[in-house]
């Protein structure tokens, strides 16, 4: 298994879907997840620190979760398929399948690792130019080689 770090949220245009990014732990691939509007604000709110007023969905699982079974969990995302990742939440000897938005959403709430496999990596996974300086420049550099196409399989199933 692969370590991921949430490297951030991106909009590629108002018109088009968030981008999770998620970079390998030490190294320079990332692994792109379009994501949808309301997640996307759920996870930047939780890597910025914000805590609402009231919770929100995420931190109202993070808190039951933590309530429940206080060791540390953490996020898997186990594959590709027809496009959609696969993930699982792993929380003592329960395994939970979500979206990895949602997943990711909770784990960064709760400061739980998450992993990818190495095969999915290897096979999605995007190299980031680690030259520039600028992060905007990057997350450009990275938007010119990868589109939503790129994540569709045709013939490997083993993730």
């Amino acid at each position: 298994m692969i370590g991921l770090e949430v490297l951030g949220i991106r909009l590629i245009s108002p018109e088009d879907p968030p981008v999770l990014l998620l970079q390998e732990q030490g190294g320079t691939r990332c692994l792109p997840v379009w994501i949808g509007a309301p997640e996307a604000a759920a996870i930047a709110v939780a890597i910025e620190g914000h805590v609402p007023e009231r919770p929100m969905t995420h931190d109202l699982l993070a808190t039951v979760l933590q309530l429940l079974e206080p060791a540390e969990g953490r996020v898997v995302i186990e594959g590709i398929d027809e496009g959609i990742y696969q993930a699982t939440l792993h929380v003592g000897q329960f395994e939970v399948d979500g979206r990895p938005s949602d997943l990711v959403a909770v784990a960064v709430r709760l400061g739980w690792p998450i992993e990818c496999s190495r095969s999915l990596m290897d096979h999605i996974g995007v190299e980031v130019d680690p030259a520039p300086s600028d992060e905007m420049e990057a997350f450009r550099a990275f938007l010119d080689k990868v589109t939503p196409d790129d994540f569709f399989e045709d013939d490997d199933e083993d993730h």
